[in-house]
């Protein structure tokens, strides 16, 4: 049996755009449901990438002699002939992949013109200067496209022509004009190619279906499927539509548009679009001369104007979607030329999906779905504004979304003092540590040369909901001369850039910004959501602000707090240095002691604004040399100190002869002169850093990322877990006692084994019950292991008899499970890895489901199999990836958590997984 290639309108299947492209499917639908489509067939995708699989790209058998059986049925159709030199068929060849891809693959009108069938084509208009007209466009798509001839060397002629005869616009050109323009395109085609233009129509038909073909392997679509993630499985290969044209451009009862059934950029129903008059669908959208609002049509063609409101509301009606629709109006006749599922912003979809389903158009479950959970991304930050077409100086990884301009500055204590003084400043470093914490607060938008989108800068820029760009490696950053280096430009302190962390471009200057809204719609969207999901949605969330912030995101929850990030604001971190250089351990207790009271008022405020939700507080994990200055940057400071230290003594050698002047003059010093030569400052803070230094030396490790942290370092020095712990469950009395509820829950982490646990645990009972006598009241709290260990994972089953639940760390995981360094892999061989497609995703922005999410499942069965009723959530930045969080659902787990701005698109993403589980269960049922 031989293969079919290629389907009417009238027969294909709607549904099956794999097969007959979006636009070719939404063709056969229309024209079945009786709207008014010029007659056309469709050549399907399966043609296209047969003809790409060869490697001397040659038709399969069978194409032309199908594609020669629809013509004649077009010819039946019309009444014309195609070549005929008296009343010649014209068609247009369009693509049309599964995924609409606007602008990214080719189309040519007019196809069929020649020397004789443009006579005849004159002839049966009786209008010369359409026939001309109608010439030199085929020729010019026909040429670009088909024959890769540069649109350069025909708009050369074209605008000699106009020039020579003082035309502003086409429809200024008279029909000798265009048969100017025609002819010099000929010779423009010739000149190039070396050939004269085809002739035969079918010939030409056979070339453009090549091209058309051609085009799916060509560089815009290759990017634009790359930029957007399209796969082979949602689409593959672009089907061929040979349409029968229909003109705009045959006088002034003719026009041509774009119209959407909804306003795109806002979601307002009412017919949106533009048309011109006597023209051809590519003025519309090339910006040859400028459109008019379709609602001049109803003052200029009101009975048309009536038809196309009439067709808007036949298409959304029947595909319960949003519209974006071309039509031709041919003397007075209304055609629709195409449709596909309008695309717009996330404000817009909300908005539309809302209103669609209070309409009864379509569900609630329906409205959910309409919705991509990552794309509200763009309601939640500042955006730049998208009138602004400048050119990035620099670009890295987009590591936190939205829009920021400020000042830049090079070190934390900067970005603080400026802040205060309410300047605006971007904190540029090489790469940040926790002790810049007090700087991230004072800035707009954190830039760094090193690190990747889960780096430190990356992930505590995302809980704040500050921008950040990362691994910008264009730009060198060196913070002693207080400058960056992009190429031959300059980057001073003080100069003013802009951060666009959405894409991960850097501008010199301040660029104009638009503020997202968290609007009425998506306020009941989401309440939709969180009714459809099963799957609590949590935020990671440091600080009582931090916790008012997730539960204006509609966090259910805090499923990690970080305590150290309460270390590092600028009073405290003293006292934390004071602690990790103690020698002795009533030294380090003293420090601890100052710490405990703070910590418990932390715990105690996040606690009181997150009641009676549960919080996850996790004990100290990093190494605690990272809350020390590195040993250059200390060794830096000694020397300059030294140096400072005998200017002192100079000074002192002056004060010296400045008593011995004073005593022969009888007049005393100012005291500020004494202190000018007393050395004791200088020598304490010497004797401070090499303190420092010495401990730093002490701590030096390997890998310290495999070393010294998490519930290794709370075994070591037990009286670090034991202050954290006192200030969560006396935080938590101190709630109860006022009547507030709440709901502790204690996480250990880097645990690989039992053992661990049970040491901590013991430690929490011991003072569980010395608070308990203390304050005389009962409190009630959790114990749990986080898991980002492969031994925990594999071990779960052990785990779980002394853990009430876990939680994934997926950064860790990620790392331990792949033996990568985040920072390295991203910035040095990741990218290549993602271009071969040796890895599909980034494994650190998307779950690895076959790795990481295999030993994910493993471990929850496990565990569950010792304690049916722990509870098992995830708390890495993968758990506000949509993907992800449909992996999470599928598996089990209860809960995710994810940085404060992201925690509605997690709500959204929990209620598609619920749903599309939901469908998958329905459809299995259906085929049992």
């Amino acid at each position: 049996m031989k293969n079919k290639w290629v389907y009417s309108y009238h027969e294909g299947d709607g549904k099956n755009k794999q097969l007959l492209g979006g636009k070719g499917a939404n063709l056969c639908e229309i024209t079945q449901i009786g709207l008014n489509v010029p007659p056309g067939f469709v050549i399907s995708t399966d043609a296209c990438l047969s003809y790409l699989a060869q490697p001397e790209h040659q038709l399969p058998e069978g194409v032309m002699a199908q594609t020669r059986e629809q013509m004649a049925t077009l010819e039946s159709a019309t009444g014309k002939r195609f070549g005929s030199a008296t009343d010649p068929l014209l068609v247009s060849v369009r693509s049309g992949s599964a995924m609409s891809m606007p602008g990214m693959m080719d189309t040519i009108l007019n196809l069929g013109l020649n020397s004789q069938t443009l006579l005849g084509l004159i002839a049966h208009t009786r209008n010369e200067r359409f026939g001309y007209d109608s010439y030199r466009r085929f020729i010019q798509l026909f040429g670009k496209v088909a024959l890769g001839v540069p649109d350069e060397l025909f708009d050369e002629q074209f605008e000699a022509v106009k020039k020579n005869v003082g035309a502003e616009s086409d429809v200024g050109l008279q029909a000798n004009d265009l048969k100017d323009i025609s002819e010099r395109f000929l010779a423009v085609v010739r000149h190039h190619t070396g050939k004269p233009f085809p002739e035969d129509p079918y010939e030409q038909l056979e070339i453009a279906i090549k091209a058309v073909f051609g085009s799916w392997s060509g560089k815009r679509a290759v990017d634009y499927r790359r930029e957007f993630h399209i796969t082979p499985e949602m689409a593959n290969g672009t089907a061929v539509n040979v349409v029968t044209m229909v003109f705009g451009n045959m006088g002034n009862d003719c026009a041509t548009g774009v119209g959407f059934t909804r306003n795109p950029a806002t979601g307002e129903n009412m017919l949106y679009g533009e048309y011109l008059t006597n023209a051809q669908g590519e003025d519309v959208v090339a910006g040859i001369r400028t459109p008019k609002p379709l609602q001049e049509m109803a003052r200029k063609m009101p009975a048309l104007y009536t038809q196309l409101l009439d067709l808007r509301n036949k298409l959304e009606r029947h595909y319960c979607e949003i519209q974006d629709f071309e039509f031709t109006i041919e003397k007075g006749v209304l055609y629709c030329l195409q449709t596909r599922n309008g695309k717009m912003n996330a404000s817009a979809m909300v908005r539309t999906s809302v209103e669609m389903a209070h309409e009864g158009l379509i569900s609630e479950e329906e409205a959910l779905l309409r919705v991509n959970p990552q794309h509200l991304e763009q309601m939640l930050y500042p955006r730049l504004d998208p009138a602004f077409k400048g050119t990035p100086l620099a670009t890295g990884l987009p590591a936190s979304p939205g829009a920021a301009s400020g000042q830049v500055v090079f070190d934390a204590d900067r970005a603080e003092q400026l802040g205060k003084q309410g300047i605006k400043v971007i904190l540029v470093r090489e790469e940040t540590k926790p002790e810049d914490i007090h700087g991230f607060f004072a800035a707009q938008g954190i830039l760094t040369s090193r690190g990747g989108k889960t780096s430190h800068a990356a992930v505590v820029a995302r809980g704040m909901g500050k921008p950040c760009v990362a691994g910008a490696e264009g730009i060198h950053v060196d913070v002693q001369l207080r400058k960056a280096f992009v190429g031959n430009t300059i980057i001073k302190e003080g100069d003013v850039i802009t951060l666009d962390g959405t894409r991960g471009s850097i501008y010199l200057g301040a660029v104009p910004k638009v503020e997202s809204d968290f609007s009425d719609e998506l306020v009941t969207l989401l309440g939709w959501a969180d009714k459809a999901a099963r799957l609590k949605v949590m935020a990671n969330a440091d600080t009582p602000n931090d916790a008012a912030r997730a539960l204006k995101y509609g966090a259910m929850g805090i499923g990690l707090c970080r305590t150290e990030r309460m270390f590092n604001a600028a009073e405290r971190l003293p006292i934390v240095i004071d602690m990790i250089v103690a020698d002795t351990p009533e030294q380090r207790q003293a420090a601890l002691d100052r710490l405990l009271p703070i910590q418990r008022a932390d715990f105690k405020e996040v606690f009181k604004t997150m009641s009676p939700r549960p919080v996850t507080v996790r004990l100290l994990d990093p190494p605690i040399h990272e809350f020390l200055p590195s040993e250059q940057q200390l060794v830096d400071e000694l020397q300059q100190l030294q140096h400072l230290r005998l200017s002192v003594q100079g000074m002192e050698v002056l004060v010296e002869t400045a008593k011995l002047l004073a005593g022969s003059s009888g007049e005393p010093l100012p005291s500020s002169v004494h202190e000018l030569g007393d050395t004791r400052l200088v020598d304490s803070v010497i004797t401070r850093k090499e303190q420092i230094l010495k401990k730093v030396r002490a701590l030096r490790e390997v890998n310290p990322m495999l070393g010294h942290r998490g519930v290794r370092l709370g075994i070591t020095f037990p009286e670090i877990y034991t202050m954290q712990i006192r200030a969560v469950l006396e935080a938590a009395a101190d709630c109860t006692k006022a009547g507030i509820p709440v709901s502790p829950e204690i996480m250990v982490p880097q645990v690989c084994t039992v053992e661990e646990l049970k040491h901590v645990k013991k430690l929490v009972q011991s003072v569980h019950q010395q608070v308990e006598a203390t304050f005389g009241v009962k409190v009630h709290y959790q114990f749990g292991s986080m898991m980002e260990v492969v031994r925990a994972c594999m071990r779960a089953d052990s785990l779980a008899e002394e853990a009430q639940f876990f939680s994934f760390g997926t950064n860790d995981l990620t790392q331990a499970t792949f033996s990568f360094s985040r920072e390295d892999a991203e910035n040095k061989f990741l990218p290549m890895y993602n271009e071969r497609s040796i890895l599909q995703d980034n494994p650190f922005e998307v779950l690895d489901l076959k790795g990481v999410g295999r030993l994910m499942g493993l471990a929850v069965g496990w565990g569950r199999s010792t304690h049916p009723k722990l509870k098992v959530g995830i708390c890495g930045e993968h758990g506000g990836h949509p993907a992800s969080i449909q992996f999470c659902d599928s598996i089990g787990l209860d809960y995710v958590s994810c940085s404060g701005p992201r925690v509605p698109i997690a709500r959204l993403a929990a209620a598609h997984a619920q749903i599309l589980l939901g469908k998958e269960k329905a459809n299995a049922d259906k085929t049992a």
